[in-house]
C-alpha cells in the first residue's frame, strides 16, 4: 500500500446500454476508491477500428491507496465482473477502464504505462479531462490538458445526457437544439389555474385519462419531456402529505410514461415521491430545492442512474419540516451579485449531488426564476444569463412560464395572458445559453425556439 494518490481514469463503452455500463462501473469503482468528481459524457466515433458502434466516453478523478499495478488489477477485475469479452485490439467493448494519470508518476512496464501513451492523440480522453482539470500538466510533455486538446485542432465533442424512454436508452445532445419541457399540474391550486386535480384522494381514471390526453397533445406540439407535479409551490401553498402526493402522481406518471415516447420527469422535493415516480416510469427528477430540503433525492437518483434538475432556491422558511402554510408573498432575497451568488450556491448543490454519487453528466441546473427574487432581480438574472452559464458549465433549464413578474411587467396580466411574455423570455434565454425551457404553452414555445435555434445555428 502507498499514500493516497490522486488518479485520473478514462471510461468508455460502445456495447449494450452504454450509459448503464458506465454507471455500473462508477458504482464498482466507489468500492475500491473515492470518486471525487466526474466529467460530462461525450458520444464519439470509434478510433483505430472504425467498423463498430460509437462510444460513450467520460473521465473521473479518484483518490486511492492502491499502488498503480494493484489499481490496474482492480480495474481489470471490474471489467471482468461486468462481462467484458476480449475481441480484437481497439474493438467493441461493453466497458473500458484506463489509468491516465497516477499522481505525477511515470511508469513504463510490460503491464502498465503511465501517463497513458496515447493521451495526446485522443480527444475523447482529453475533452473529459478538461472538464475535471484543464490546467493539469502531463508530467512527460509538461503541457496542460487544455493545451494538448487545442493542439488537435478538432471541433468540440458533443456532450450528451442519457435518459430512458419506455424502457429504451436515449441520448439528449446538448447544444444541438433547445429542449421543450411540457408541464402537467396534478393540483387543485396551480397558480396558472391549469391543475387537473379536483378532489382529494388517489388518481381517478378520469384524472389519469385527462393527463394522458394532455401529455399526448403536448408531445404532438413539440414537447421533448413531460414534467408532472402533484404539489403546488405557488406563494401561499399548503404542503400536502407525502402519501397524497404519491397517490396523485405515481399512477399518472405510470400511464403517461407508457403513452408517450418522450422522457417523463417528476417535479417533487421529497424523496419518497421521487422513488415512487421512478418506479412508475419517470426518468428525471426536478427538485425545486436542489437537495436542500431532502438530500435523499440525490442518493435515489444516483442509485437509479436518473437525471436530476438542481434548482437555486432561497425561499427558506423557519419550519424545517416545511409543513406550515406559507405567506402569500415570497420576499426577495438580498444578493451581493445575483449571478455570482447564484453560481456559488448552485456549485455547492452540484458538488453535493456528485458526493451522493451522481455523475456530472446527469445534472441540470436551474437558476430558480419565481423563487425568492424580485422583478428587478429576475431581469438582472435574465440579462446576464450567459455569464451564469459560463460560470457553471452545466445544461441550464429556465422555468419562467407565466410567472408573476411577467404579469407585473405587462400591466398586472393574469397567468393565462402571459404567454407572449413567456415566449420573449424563452427566446432571450436560449440565446443566452438556456438548454431547456419549461413551459405551459408548448406549441408556441416550440415554434419560437425552433426558429431561434435556426437563426443561431452555426453555419
Amino acid at each position: 500500500m502507498s499514500d493516497a494518490q490522486t488518479v485520473y481514469l478514462a471510461l468508455g463503452s460502445n456495447v449494450g446500454d452504454r450509459a448503464r455500463q458506465l454507471h455500473t462501473a462508477l458504482r464498482l469503482l466507489r468500492e475500491l476508491a473515492t470518486v471525487e468528481a466526474t466529467s460530462f459524457l461525450y458520444e464519439t466515433p470509434p478510433a483505430y477500428v472504425t467498423d463498430q458502434p460509437p462510444f460513450l466516453n467520460a473521465a473521473c478523478r479518484v483518490t486511492t491507496d492502491l499502488t498503480p499495478h494493484a489499481l490496474l488489477a482492480a480495474l481489470k477485475g471490474i471489467e471482468e465482473t461486468m462481462g467484458r469479452v476480449k475481441t480484437i485490439r481497439f474493438g467493441p467493448r461493453n466497458i473500458d477502464l484506463d489509468i491516465i494519470f497516477y499522481g505525477d508518476s511515470q511508469i513504463a512496464s510490460a503491464e502498465l504505462t503511465i501517463p497513458h501513451p496515447r493521451l495526446a492523440e485522443r480527444a475523447f480522453v482529453l475533452e473529459p479531462l478538461c472538464d475535471l482539470a484543464p490546467d493539469l500538466r502531463d508530467p512527460v510533455s509538461g503541457q496542460t490538458i487544455r493545451h494538448l486538446l487545442a493542439q488537435l485542432h478538432e471541433p468540440p465533442l458533443p456532450k450528451v445526457m442519457p435518459l430512458t424512454c419506455q424502457g429504451q436508452p436515449r441520448l439528449w445532445q446538448w447544444g444541438a437544439q433547445t429542449r421543450i419541457v411540457g408541464i402537467i399540474n396534478l393540483t387543485p391550486d396551480s397558480f396558472t389555474g391549469d391543475g387537473l386535480w379536483q378532489s382529494d384522494g388517489g388518481a381517478t381514471p378520469q384524472v389519469i385519462a385527462r393527463a394522458v390526453a394532455l401529455a399526448e397533445r403536448l408531445v404532438a406540439e413539440g414537447a421533448d419531456c413531460i414534467d408532472i407535479g402533484g404539489q403546488s409551490t405557488r406563494p401561499g401553498h399548503q404542503v400536502i402529505p407525502v402519501e397524497e402526493e404519491i397517490a396523485r402522481t405515481a399512477p399518472v406518471v405510470n400511464a403517461v410514461a407508457q403513452a408517450v415516447n418522450v422522457p417523463v420527469s417528476i417535479d417533487t422535493f421529497r424523496a419518497p415521491v421521487a422513488a415512487a415516480s421512478l418506479a412508475a416510469g419517470a426518468t428525471l427528477i426536478n427538485d425545486i430545492w436542489g437537495l436542500a430540503f431532502d438530500p435523499r433525492i440525490g442518493r435515489i437518483a444516483a442509485e437509479e442512474g436518473c437525471a436530476l434538475v438542481v434548482m437555486h432556491n432561497r425561499t427558506h422558511n423557519d419550519d424545517p419540516a416545511y409543513q406550515q402554510h406559507l405567506s402569500a408573498e415570497r420576499p426577495a432575497a438580498t444578493y451581493t451579485d445575483i449571478i455570482q451568488d447564484i453560481a456559488t450556491e448552485l456549485q455547492t448543490q452540484l458538488a453535493t449531488a456528485q458526493q451522493l454519487g451522481l455523475p456530472r453528466w446527469l445534472l441540470i441546473t436551474d437558476p430558480g426564476i419565481g423563487f425568492g427574487k424580485s422583478t428587478e432581480q429576475h431581469l438582472a438574472l435574465l440579462r446576464r444569463l450567459n455569464e451564469l452559464k459560463a460560470m457553471l458549465g452545466y445544461p441550464l433549464l429556465i422555468g419562467a412560464s407565466r410567472k408573476g413578474f411577467i404579469g407585473k411587467l405587462l400591466g398586472d396580466l393574469p397567468p393565462a395572458a402571459r404567454d407572449e411574455g413567456t415566449l420573449a423570455l424563452g427566446v432571450l434565454a436560449l440565446e443566452r445559453g438556456a438548454d431547456l425551457l419549461r413551459v405551459h404553452n408548448v406549441q408556441a414555445m416550440s415554434r419560437a425556439a425552433h426558429m431561434a435555434d435556426a437563426v443561431l445555428a452555426q453555419g
